[in-house]
């Protein structure tokens, strides 16, 4: 659906982009504003959320004449992948349980958030400009 196509490529854009940007400082240009409202939680909580279900339906629901499932598979996983690190974000800035598959999840897409977000804003731009290509 091209609903689900237009929101992929948005949400991977926005989010990546949060992920990339949340740990810079502000350097006096037009975008600091922007940066001060990605990092704000419940921003980020919709984001995450919202990457996330949308990234699960873009495998299930397809462009007209594309492949199920194989069609879209990297932007979708790009988009649960980047939502899924901004909703374990969220956990951890308000949670204090820890367990060890917690931790082990931490490591893997919490402390590597920025390569996660530069996939996430690659794919959505490539996705966005190559709309038919298999796996795109």
């Amino acid at each position: 659906m091209v609903q689900f196509y237009l929101l992929s490529v948005i949400l991977n854009i926005v989010a990546g982009y949060a992920l990339v940007s949340s740990g810079t400082e502000p350097k006096g240009t037009k975008f600091d504003g922007i940066r001060e409202f990605l990092k704000d939680g419940t921003i980020r909580l919709v984001l995450g959320i919202l990457c996330t279900t949308v990234g699960f339906f873009k495998l299930l629901t397809v462009m007209r004449g594309d492949i199920p499932v194989i069609g879209d598979f990297v932007p979708s996983l790009a988009g649960m992948a980047v939502g899924f690190t901004m909703l374990l974000e969220f956990y951890r800035s308000n949670s204090n349980v820890t367990t060890q598959a917690l931790e082990k999840l931490d490591t893997i897409f919490v402390a590597n958030r920025r390569i996660v977000g530069i996939v996430g804003m690659v794919s959505g731009f490539v996705h966005f400009l190559f709309a038919n290509v298999l796996f795109l």
